[in-house]
Order: C-alpha cells, then sequence, then structure tokens
C-alpha cells in the first residue's frame, strides 16, 4: 500500500493541532513506501491519552494503520528513530 502526500498532509495538519512539536516518520512507510502496510510516528508535544486521541484520530482521517509512539524519554529505539526517520514538523 503506497501512501499519498495527502495522507501526510493530513497527518501533519491533525498533529499539529494536537500541538505536536516534532514529528518523525519511521519505519516501513519511510524505507519501503510501495510495500508498508501501515505508518510509523514519533511525537513530541502530545502527552498522556491525547497521544492516543491523536493516533485514533488519525487513523480515521488517514484510513489506514498507524502506529505512533512519544518521542520522550529518550531510549536507543528513540535515538535510532531521531537518526534514521524523516522529520514532518
Amino acid at each position: 500500500m503506497a501512501f499519498s502526500q495527502e495522507q501526510f498532509d493530513i497527518i501533519t495538519s491533525l498533529a499539529k493541532s494536537y500541538g505536536a512539536t516534532r514529528l518523525i516518520l519511521f519505519g516501513s512507510a519511510l524505507d519501503t513506501p510501495d510495500s508498508a502496510r501501515d505508518i510509523d510516528l514519533a511525537c513530541d508535544g502530545v502527552s498522556g491519552w491525547r497521544l492516543y486521541e491523536l493516533a485514533a484520530r488519525l487513523e480515521e482521517e488517514i484510513n489506514a494503520p498507524l502506529d505512533l509512539v512519544p518521542l520522550t524519554p529518550s531510549n536507543r529505539f528513540i535515538r535510532m528513530i531521531e537518526r534514521r526517520g524523516r522529520r514532518l514538523i
């Protein structure tokens, strides 16, 4: 499943409306977009239940599976995302 620029525009717009200060795309949607089955994102600026609410809204709006993880606290996985990912916000 290839994802469209329109879907990424919706993602960034909605994430900003929730207060996201950083949003990083990683995983298969970045590495092998033509065969990716979901979108993996890491986010800063949205915490607690609002992060889950944002993830649910994003899935509804783009009509595609999505994983959203917080960028804080930092750990090895997060540092890898920061190195290899593509910053959307």
